[in-house]
């Protein structure tokens, strides 16, 4: 009995069984024939489409082909008082070669291409420039010959890698067997040139030396393919919760509350002079009081103010009046740390559930994580696709087993025998009270459960150091309400709680921790006026960019990762 307690999938309290899909289950909602406000497209995000609708148009005003070719405007625009024309989308290289057939249904339409040169080489009579625009990772491959218009910037040589084209021609099937298709060029416009010293060529370079070049790497394939799907998942993240009632909470940044109780906080103040006068200012600037301490009542918020480093507390405070609410934005932590899983900026995805408990967040975890993920494999099949070539071979057999297989939940107690039992030495021991280190963690969902998620709850609540002070204890008074998912190759993906409702233990708690109640008297507050159990967990997004990308560095995962040392761009 106990091992089929361990194997069952995380169901939600709120619901029975058979109807707990229907709370997190999400369905895409059709408008009706005729649109009222509240179904409008840019109103209702459960029926906004993967690709947007419109798109700005623009150009160079430097390099513009005339406003016929370009449609930038008609004569009667111009003699209408100036009026600003009406926004529309712009071909892109994905929409003309993909699709099924790879643009073989557009062969014979006259487009134009607008990108950056990753190659070009000459071929008898004609020059092939293989032209990128960030929307999809395959290039559109241009033939140009000696008689379209503007082939002397290509016989001149100007056109070089990382130039920015304009190119008009039609589409033609390729005799190449690269592609499908290619673009037959009947007039080409340089917009950019390139300076031959641009650092990223044809040749592959480590992503170490990528990282010193933060500003130009999104031009690789690589990086490309990572902030196409780093963007995915943020409208995937965004599009389940609200089909499923949650209301978007815009945290704050700066805050007096250290949530997670470790005082790995970056300090806001402006008691050191401005940016200008920063480097060379003198520590006998700073305002002291009579015992020699820092005087912050002359600071900006009268008190000592952080960066924060979670909107989980005051997203609770509105969960206390929405019910179902979540936070999306970036977080810092000051923890000196240089390894390849720790930033000191992220960004944190955290919902927050009332009337909830921690079946119901350990439901709404599985839920969202498997939603994404299947929209990841369906909408970015070609980027997900390099990265099983190029980056973890078997990546999206990895996520499909996520996608697809029930979620194993055990207890954190049982996790510690289950490792102390394997057959296996760890570095890190293993031992009742201690936290689970990440080898622990994959051995659990990778060797120990063949792959399938794995959920562990029930956390001790010895030390603060493994469960935050807002954890609520169980019965057994050892433990705390809490929760990590863990993934195969990562380990813990995210973590999350039932939140403490009940004053008086969340003083005791506090108390215990050596915390300043004055400094939650709000978060104390919720508690006073109608507290209700609730719920909650934190997801590092750049950690899901890792896992959903397979890049073994979370540097990589963001475009520009702030480190220890490391502030550049």
């Amino acid at each position: 009995m106990a091992a089929a307690a361990a194997m069952s999938p995380a169901t939600s309290l709120r619901l029975s069984p058979a109807s707990a899909a229907l709370r997190f289950l999400s369905l895409l909602t059709l408008p009706p024939s005729k649109p009222s406000l509240s179904s409008h497209p840019r109103l209702s995000p459960s029926i906004l489409p993967h690709r947007p609708l419109l798109r700005r148009l623009c150009f160079s005003s430097a390099a513009l082909p005339s406003s016929s070719e370009a449609e930038v405007g008609s004569e009667e625009d111009k003699r209408d008082g100036g009026r600003v024309k009406g926004l529309r989308r712009r071909l892109r290289v994905r929409d003309i070669k993909g699709g099924e057939d790879e643009g073989l249904g557009r062969v014979g339409e006259s487009v134009v291409v607008t990108g950056w040169v990753r190659t070009i080489r000459d071929q008898s009579s004609v020059t092939f420039i293989e032209v990128n625009d960030g929307s999809c990772l395959s290039n559109m491959q241009c033939v140009v010959g000696t008689d379209a218009e503007g082939y002397d910037q290509v016989e001149s040589g100007s056109i070089s890698t990382g130039a920015s084209l304009w190119l008009r021609g039609t589409v033609v099937k390729s005799l190449g067997s690269k592609q499908k298709v290619e673009l037959k060029v009947d007039k080409l416009i340089m917009i950019g040139q390139s300076d031959p010293s641009f650092p990223i060529q044809k040749k592959r370079v480590s992503t170490e030396f990528l990282r010193t070049k933060a500003h130009l790497r999104p031009r690789t394939n690589t990086f490309g393919a990572v902030a196409r799907v780093r963007n995915t998942l943020a409208y995937a993240t965004h599009k389940f919760f609200q089909e499923n009632g949650f209301v978007w909470i815009s945290s704050p940044i700066i805050t007096g509350s250290d949530c997670e109780g470790a005082g790995e906080q970056f300090c806001v103040t402006t008691l050191i002079p401005n940016a200008q006068d920063a480097t060379h200012s003198s520590v006998d600037s700073i305002p002291k009081t009579d015992n020699g301490s820092i005087d912050w009542s002359q600071d900006f918020f009268k008190k000592p103010a952080f960066l924060t480093v979670s909107g989980q507390l005051n997203a609770e405070t509105y969960a206390t009046a929405l019910t179902d609410v979540y936070t999306f934005g970036p977080t810092f932590r000051a923890e000196n740390s240089n390894t390849s899983r720790h930033l000191a900026e992220f960004w944190m995805i955290e919902p927050e559930l009332a009337f909830a408990d921690l079946s119901d967040d350990m439901a709404c975890a599985s839920a969202y994580l498997q939603y994404v993920v299947r929209y990841i494999l369906e909408n970015c099949k070609e980027d997900m696709e390099f990265f099983d070539t190029w980056i973890e071979k078997g990546i999206i057999s990895r996520l499909s087993d996520v996608a697809d297989k029930e979620f194993v939940q055990l207890t954190y107690t049982d996790a510690v025998n289950l490792l102390l039992k394997a057959n296996k030495k760890f570095e890190f021991p293993v031992e009742w009270g201690r936290d689970l280190q990440s080898e622990h963690e994959r051995f659990i969902t990778e060797q120990a459960f063949a792959g399938c998620p794995v959920i562990i709850r029930d956390y001790p609540k010895a030390c603060h150091d493994i469960k935050a002070f807002y954890m609520r204890l169980n019965d057994d008074g050892k433990t705390v309400a809490a929760m990590d998912l863990l993934v195969p190759r990562v380990g813990e993906l995210m973590g999350g709680s039932q939140r403490e409702e009940r004053l008086d233990f969340l003083q005791k708690r506090l108390d215990e921790l050596k915390l300043d109640r004055d400094n939650y008297w709000w978060y104390l507050d919720l508690r006073r006026y109608g507290s209700v159990p609730h719920a909650g967990f934190g997801l590092g997004f750049e950690r899901l960019v890792q896992f959903a990308t397979g890049v073994d560095n979370i540097r990589d995962a963001i475009p520009f990762p702030r480190t220890p040392g490391s502030a550049e761009f």
